[in-house]
């Protein structure tokens, strides 16, 4: 198991390259129509930039295309000041960076914004292109540390949680068949699996104990004639496909395309150079699976190793 985290780079490589790094979204609210295409014009090469008119259709927005890197929005508004508008995105959106144009002197709304958090930096106008260009670029920077810092957060108690419960199950499941079915469960929850399987494994071959959960009502184990399962039991290495369909040694395989997995990974489980059992996890959709989780699947899997090892 020790040399897991170098094998899974090759799927971090892989995973990293597939989602490539989009442009951040931005939303500009302004009831003025020509500042609004100004704002625009200014931002669209760096952002993907989403225009309203009002408070309310900024709102409205936000509910279908969902978190924005930056807001910016002018104050004054009719039916809803830009102070106020920002102050409604605040629970949902805590990550989100706002600004506030102003052309008055409501300094107390604004100072209000600001100490509670709604209003990250509020801009004069006329606003000067250069100065609002550095303002925003601060701003996305922010958001990006911001959600580093969440995403980290989130995978720790990830973790915590994964290995709680693997833990838990051990000890209260009564027989090996049980334990393998609670735990598939487990990881298919966590990682958003369509399908899931943990079989043992005896004399570098798949037994017929297994623990699966499946997403695709009543499948198929087709385990012991995929070519990444072989592969994973003769070198003890983790194998893996991000997008079965540029994959020309998996592409014409019968299974992949009647099941329609496109992504796989098959994890051995090992404990003091013994093969335990094979963790698979598969979806349907090409990478589905975050870089950031592989440090789960890795820290799972050893302690997954020594709890399988308890069974024996």
């Amino acid at each position: 198991m020790e040399a897991i985290p170098q094998q899974l780079d090759s799927i971090r490589i892989q995973l990293m390259s597939l989602t490539r790094k989009k442009k951040p979204k931005m939303l500009v609210v302004d009831d003025e129509p020509d500042n609004l295409d100004l704002l625009y014009r200014t931002f669209r090469r760096d952002f993907s930039v989403l225009k309203a008119e009002s408070g309310i259709q900024a709102l409205e927005i936000l509910a279908l295309e969902g978190e924005v890197a930056v807001i910016i929005s002018d104050q004054r508004m009719p039916e809803m000041k830009g102070t106020e508008f920002l102050r409604k995105t605040l629970p949902q959106f805590p990550n989100t960076v706002r600004i506030i144009l102003t052309g008055f002197t409501d300094i107390e709304d604004l100072v209000e914004a600001i100490n509670s958090g709604q209003v990250y930096k509020y801009i004069t106008k006329p606003w000067d292109p250069c100065e609002l260009k550095g303002v925003v670029q601060k701003a996305a920077q922010t958001y990006e540390v911001l959600n580093q810092r969440t995403e980290y957060l989130e995978k720790s108690q990830t973790q915590l949680d994964l290995l709680n419960t693997v833990v838990d199950v051990s000890q209260k499941s009564g027989s090996i068949e049980e334990a393998l079915a609670e735990i598939t469960s487990i990881y298919s929850e966590t990682f958003s699996t369509d399908l899931c399987i943990l079989q043992l494994i005896e004399d570098n071959s798949l037994s017929s104990i297994q623990g699966l959960s499946s997403q695709l009502g009543k499948v198929d184990n087709w385990l012991a004639n995929d070519p990444l399962v072989m592969e994973a039991i003769a070198s003890g290495n983790v194998q893996s496909v991000m997008n079965v369909s540029e994959d020309t040694k998996l592409s014409d395989v019968s299974h992949y395309q009647t099941s329609g997995i496109n992504a796989h990974i098959v994890i051995p489980i090992s404990h003091r150079q013994k093969l335990l059992a094979l963790m698979s996890l598969q979806w349907q959709q090409p990478s589905t699976l975050r870089p950031e989780e592989l440090s789960t699947i890795n820290v799972s899997a050893q302690l997954l190793a020594l709890t399988l090892y308890s069974f024996e």
